[in-house]
Parts: structure tokens; sequence; C-alpha cells
């Protein structure tokens, strides 16, 4: 006759707090440990092109703005710059894990195709091959223009090329909200499409306060 299984040692109040810790801190991190775990999988749905296409260019798309909210470190002495610059940043970098995490979930490289490929007839005429700029990001002159600068014609310029790229990524956003398959971006999409409406209409205030005015909209 079998003997029965011995029951399982409890768990310990520390260990089940250290357990805690340490899934907070995963989460914290974004995509990079989270994937080891499988945090963040979506299991209710196959992702498809959007999904993949969203996070592959929208995380291109962000990372060129925490390059540009990184400067303000070293470039701007404005208290109120140099704070949404740190949000921005700080923001982004933990999307950007995110997405990339989804990919590596998912079986995927975190480049490849065809830039904005995946809205379809959306962006009918507008052919964007690997290595062409997204609409709102700034071309490598302008960026070299933006390093050069210190105090407040940093800000202004940060503030102009900024609004610019929140714009750009909107339609992104707004249309992976829209057509993803998968809750996560859908998720996401949705508050990228929120939280850059606001710091837009935030910066615009800001670049009006410091004698600025808005670049053409991408």
């Amino acid at each position: 006759m079998a003997s029965s299984p011995e029951p399982s040692a409890p768990r310990s109040p520390l260990r089940a707090v250290l357990f805690a810790v340490i899934a907070v801190g995963l989460l914290l991190v974004g995509g990079g440990l989270a994937v080891v775990l499988g945090i963040g999988r979506d299991d209710a749905a196959t992702p498809g092109a959007v999904d993949v296409g969203f996070s592959r260019d929208m995380a291109a798309h962000h990372l060129q703005g925490v390059e540009m909210a990184n400067l303000a470190t070293d470039h701007s002495e404005d208290p109120a710059v140099r704070g949404l610059a740190f949000d921005i940043a700080t923001t982004q970098t933990n999307q950007v894990g995110r997405m990339q995490g989804w990919l590596a979930l998912w079986g995927y490289s975190p480049t490849g195709g065809d830039v904005m490929a995946w809205m379809g007839h959306d962006m009918a005429g507008m052919h964007m091959s690997p290595g062409t700029l997204m609409p709102g990001m700034a071309t490598e002159e302008e960026l070299a223009n933006l390093r050069s600068l210190r105090g407040t014609a940093f800000d202004v310029e940060f503030l102009r090329l900024m609004i610019r790229h929140h714009q750009g990524g909107l339609e992104m956003a707004q249309y992976a909200t829209a057509h993803g398959e998968t809750d996560v971006v859908r998720t996401l999409a949705k508050s990228i499409a929120e939280s850059q409406t606001a710091e837009t209409d935030l910066m615009t205030g800001m670049l009006s306060d410091r004698g600025g005015t808005p670049l053409p909209a991408p």
C-alpha cells in the first residue's frame, strides 16, 4: 500500500514577504526579468501584426524620446523642465522594457519589418522602409543641435522637439488601441495616447511661457 504524501511545510511569513518584494522588483524593472518568469504574457489572445509592429515601432520611437529627455540633466537649469524630462525618461524606459519583453515572450525580434506597415491602409502612400524616421522623430542634425545648447535655449528647443515627438507617436498609439489583438497592447497604447496628449498640452504651455513657438505638427 502506497504511503500518502507528506504535507508540505507551511510557508513562513518572512518567506512570503521576500517573494512579494521580489515580485514588485521585477515589475519595476520592466521587460527584462519579467520575460524570464512570463510576467505580462497575454494568454487570452494570439498577438497579431498590430501587436508586434506597435511594440517594435513604439519602443524605437520611445528610445529617442528617452535620449532627448536624458540630456536635460546636464543641459537644463530649469527645475520644471528637468522634472518633466525625468518623468518622460522614466516612464518611457519602463514602457520600452515591457514592449521588448512581450516581443521576446511572443518569439519575435525587437526589430524587423517595414516601419509602420502594421497600420495598413491608414498609411497608404507613406511607404517607410527600415531606418526611415517615424513621424515626430528628430533628425541627427536636430539632435546634434539640441546637444549643443544650454540653459533656456536648450529648454525651448527640447520642448519644441518633444512636443512634435509626442504628436508623431499619437497616431500609432490610437491605432493600436483600436486594432491590437492583445489586452496588454491595447491597454498600454491607450495609456500612451492619453498621457502623451496631456503632456503635449503641458509642454505647449511651458514653451509659451519661455517665449518659444511649436514646430509644425508632423
